[in-house]
C-alpha cells in the first residue's frame, strides 16, 4: 500500500474522512478548513502538512496553504489531523461562549482574559466570577469550570489601594522631579502592562465545577451556575472569626489517647493509694488484737 493509502486507512479507523486527488490528500476539518498532505518522498516516506481554506481552487487568488508540519509516518499524519481538529473545537467553543450563541447562557456575558486567550470570564451574582478555561488536555478538547466568590470590604479595599499608591509615591526617583512629573508617571503607567499601577490581591473562595469534554453538558452546567450564583456566593462568604466558634474535632487515631492515658494513670494511682490504705488498716487491726 502507498503512504496515502496507509494514512487514509488509519484515519478511517478514527472516523475521519479523507480523499486523494493526484499527489495531494485532503482531510476536511470544518466546512471552511482542511488539511492537505503533499507527498515529498514515497520511500522514506514523508509528506508536507498544510492548512488551507476548503473548496478554494489552487488557481484562485484567495487560495493560501500554510505549511504547519511534516509527517514521516502514519502516526505523525493521524496525530497532526487530530491536533488540528481538537484546536478547531477549542476555538469553536470559545467563540460560542464569547458570542453567547447558545440560549442556555443568555444571562451570561463572557469576556476573554487579558493574559490567557483560552480563558473566558463572566461576572455573576454581586461579587463573583464564572471562569471557563478551554484547552486541549492530552489531545482532548476540555473545559475547566470554576466559580470564584470575592470577599472584601469596600473600605478595607480602599485602604489597601491607598497604601499601595503611597508606597509607589515613595519609590526612589530623582530628587529634582516635580510633583507634576510624578503624577505624569502614574498617568502613563495606567495604560501599560506591568506599569506602576498598584496590584491589589482580593481574597476569593472557589468552587471547582468540573472538567468537561462533552460541550453540550458544559452549557447545561453553565446555565445552572447562572441560576445558582447568588445562593453560592452567599454560602461562600467567609465567616467572621470573632463570631464563629470552631467546633471541637476529635482525633480517633491517637491525638486524644494521651489524655486517656492520663486518666488511666490517675486511676492506677488511686488504686495504689487505696491498696496502701488497706494495708495500713490491716496492720493497725493486727496491732490492736495483740
Amino acid at each position: 500500500m502507498s503512504f496515502f493509502e496507509d494514512i487514509a486507512s488509519a484515519l478511517d479507523g478514527e472516523g475521519i474522512e479523507s480523499r486523494v486527488n493526484d499527489d495531494v490528500m485532503f482531510v476536511p476539518i470544518t466546512s471552511d478548513l482542511e488539511i492537505q498532505f503533499v507527498e515529498i518522498d514515497p520511500i522514506l516516506p514523508a509528506a508536507n502538512v498544510y492548512i488551507a481554506a476548503a473548496d478554494v481552487d489552487e488557481d484562485d487568488e484567495d487560495f493560501e496553504a500554510v505549511l504547519v508540519s511534516v509527517a514521516f509516518s502514519v502516526e505523525d499524519a493521524v496525530e497532526a489531523v487530530s491536533r488540528h481538529i481538537a484546536t478547531d473545537q477549542v476555538v469553536t467553543v470559545l467563540r460560542d461562549l464569547l458570542e453567547g450563541t447558545d440560549e442556555r447562557i443568555a444571562e451570561l456575558e463572557f469576556l476573554q482574559d487579558e493574559f490567557n486567550p483560552n480563558l473566558v470570564v463572566a461576572e455573576v451574582a454581586n461579587d463573583s466570577e464564572l471562569r471557563v478555561l478551554v484547552e486541549t488536555i492530552d489531545g482532548v478538547p476540555s473545559a475547566i469550570v470554576r466559580f470564584l466568590s470575592f470577599d472584601f470590604d469596600e473600605e478595607e479595599l480602599d485602604e489597601l489601594e491607598d497604601e499601595a499608591i503611597s508606597k509607589l509615591w515613595e519609590m526612589d526617583t530623582p530628587e529634582d522631579m516635580s510633583e507634576e512629573e510624578r503624577v505624569a508617571i502614574f498617568g502613563d503607567a495606567e495604560g501599560e502592562d506591568g506599569g506602576l499601577a498598584p496590584i491589589i490581591e482580593v481574597p476569593a473562595e472557589a468552587l471547582e465545577l468540573g472538567t468537561y469534554t462533552d460541550f453540550d453538558r458544559l452549557f447545561d452546567v453553565l446555565s445552572l451556575v447562572s441560576d445558582q450564583a447568588l445562593d453560592w456566593e452567599a454560602q461562600l462568604v467567609s465567616i467572621d472569626d470573632a463570631d464563629f466558634d470552631e467546633p471541637e474535632v476529635y482525633d480517633i487515631f491517637g491525638a486524644d489517647d494521651e489524655d486517656d492515658d492520663d486518666v488511666f494513670l490517675d486511676d492506677d494511682d488511686d488504686d495504689d493509694a487505696y491498696d496502701e490504705d488497706e494495708a495500713e488498716d490491716a496492720d493497725s487491726d493486727g496491732d490492736s488484737e495483740d
